[in-house]
């Protein structure tokens, strides 16, 4: 069972009691799937052997995409459709836009209506400066993921965002950027800085007039850095997306009075643990819970969809004239957990059948269909 659906099983009632009046419906709904998942409350699937007739049985997950112990499969096929979008050849660019301390609150506050403004103005400020003929002159495809967490759990919003080292320009070639160097990221943490603040004021006023006049004076932080041909980061990137930062592998210990996990030092890159009290851990993690429907990964210029006709030509354009081979075309399907093993002689088992919980299950199993086991 997942360590952290036992650390909810055994406090989250207690911290429901305490805040249950300040937490959202979203992090409610997380709690009480994340605490049922694995367990009778979801049901359970009994598997036959057909070999020596054994039988196990199995609970079934709880589908919740901010849950550790689900999501793997899914995280799998996203990669292979982001894999599907990259060029042949080409270096890609991973460009992060932070935003600083006194803005993270209102952030927290209200993440329907500011997290899709840092999407927005983030890739349009990138996109801005690569159209400038002083630097790339050209549309480049980027790729945006939110993160809101560090290491130790805070509340950290920030988007990543995987450029292609490159892009269509209006004669309709592909212009190469500089392998070291794609945008100067003084002047683009000038725009974002700048566009956020304005669509801010002409969206939601009121969420400005709380937010400091000098979050908007200081210098924000934005960096860039080459990452290669662009598997490594979408292999980063995919295993954050549907799931909140923390492995259920990364607790190494909770009790009554603690909860212990392991994180690595961003500085040093050397393993860390961190200690806090079971609700305050619940409390770092639930303020990570997206809103409902709330799209966490975006596309941008040529990785729009609109423009998948013009990246399949250029993918087969750069190909040819670097004499690499295409990406896959095909759609990817995804592939179904394996079943349990025999645990009498390792034959693979067969789900002989599904049985409901007594009570009516709750409504925040995935809504695309029934979990697997």
């Amino acid at each position: 069972m997942s360590r952290l659906g036992a650390i909810f099983r055994a406090h989250g009632g207690g911290y429901r009691d305490r805040f249950g009046t300040r937490m959202s419906a979203d992090q409610l709904r997380a709690l009480r799937a994340l605490a049922a998942c694995h367990t009778p409350a979801l049901g359970s699937v009994r598997w036959q052997c057909p070999q020596c007739q054994e039988r196990v049985f199995t609970y079934r997950s709880c589908g919740n995409r901010h849950c550790p112990a689900c999501g793997h499969a899914d995280a799998q096929l996203w990669l292979q459709r982001q894999q599907r979008l990259l060029l042949p050849g080409a270096i890609y660019h991973l460009v992060t836009f932070t935003v600083p301390e006194g803005l993270r609150r209102p952030v927290r506050s209200h993440p329907r209506e500011v997290l899709p403004l840092l999407f927005e103005t983030a890739a349009s400020a990138l996109l801005t400066l690569c159209g400038d003929p002083r630097f790339l002159g050209a549309a480049p495809g980027l790729t945006a993921v939110l993160h809101t967490w560090t290491r130790q759990l805070e509340y950290h919003p920030h988007v990543h965002i995987l450029a292609t080292g490159g892009g269509l320009g209006p004669d309709g070639a592909w212009h190469e950027a500089d392998p070291k160097f794609f945008v100067p990221v003084r002047a683009l943490s000038d725009i974002f800085r700048a566009r956020l603040r304005d669509a801010m004021r002409q969206r939601h006023p009121a969420i400005l007039a709380t937010i400091p006049g000098k979050v908007w004076q200081t210098p924000w932080v934005v960096h860039s850095k080459p990452v290669g041909a662009g598997d490594y980061a979408l292999a980063y990137l995919a295993r954050y997306i549907h799931r909140v930062a923390l492995a259920d592998s990364a607790i190494l210990h909770h009790d009554d009075r603690q909860v212990v996990f392991r994180y690595r030092d961003g500085d040093t890159g050397q393993p860390r643990t961190a200690r806090f009290e079971p609700l305050e851990f619940i409390r770092r993690f639930l303020q990570h819970v997206l809103p409902a429907g709330f799209r966490k990964v975006r596309h941008y210029g040529l990785h729009h969809s609109s423009k998948r006709k013009a990246l399949r030509l250029l993918q087969a354009q750069l190909a040819f004239v670097r004499g690499l081979p295409l990406p896959p075309a095909d759609k990817p399907v995804r592939t179904p957990l394996p079943p349990p093993l025999c645990p009498k002689c390792a034959t693979p088992m067969c789900a002989e059948i599904l049985l409901q919980p007594p009570l009516q299950r709750s409504p925040q199993v995935n809504a695309r269909g029934p979990p697997g086991p």
